[in-house]
């Protein structure tokens, strides 16, 4: 499995430095903050917006999911971290390295887990936006691996990890959804949404 891992990662990123606007692109998607930033500014602007009451409603509860999500899956990463310890392959592997040498471990992909629990949890509520949002978590995913910073099976695990606690999550807030709507009334009087 790991031969595997390693030869496709060395397939991805033996891409990289030929083209220097494709780096240059993907050098700034695979930017720890880009996508997050983007995705949490995307979440802020669905927290206001809505065609009417109902649609208001049913993004401010997409936004929490997607927030509590991401909350869990840095919870999720940080957990696995505690357990195991992967080098980055710059350490291990000849390498095309675009970016900056993070010296946390490699697996699993802490921003990758991020992005895809808050995409996967806003797809869950609004396929539109949720499929936007995972469109960019993917491209994020593959240019980790393209700038040389990740390993393919460390994004594929942050995206399932970070996937699964978004479903989890979205199960749960809607199995307590009596609950959710009476702190979402208060919140409404004390005009917080």
């Amino acid at each position: 499995m790991i031969a595997i891992d390693e030869n496709i990662f060395l397939w991805i990123n033996g891409l990289a430095g030929k083209i220097p606007v494709i780096d240059w692109l993907f050098k700034g998607i695979a930017n720890d903050y880009l996508i997050i930033v983007g995705s949490c500014l995307v979440m802020l602007a669905l927290w206001v917006w809505g065609s009417d009451a109902y649609q208001r409603d049913k993004n401010q509860k997409a936004v929490i999911c997607a927030s509590i999500s991401l909350g869990l899956a840095q919870g999720f990463v940080s957990t696995c971290n505690a357990f195991c310890f992967r080098p980055r392959p710059f350490t291990e592997l000849p390498t095309n390295l675009l970016f900056y040498q993070p010296s946390d471990s490699s697996f699993p992909s802490n921003s990758v887990a991020i992005v895809f629990a808050i995409a996967f949890a806003m797809f869950l509520a609004n396929r539109k936006v949720g499929g936007f949002l995972l469109l960019f978590a993917c491209l994020h995913a593959f240019s980790r691996v393209y700038v040389g910073v990740h390993y393919p099976f460390d994004v594929l695990v942050g995206a399932a990890g970070g996937m699964l606690i978004a479903f989890l999550v979205t199960r749960i807030i809607k199995a307590l959804e009596k609950w959710v709507n009476i702190v979402m009334s208060l919140a409404r009087k004390l005009y917080l949404a």
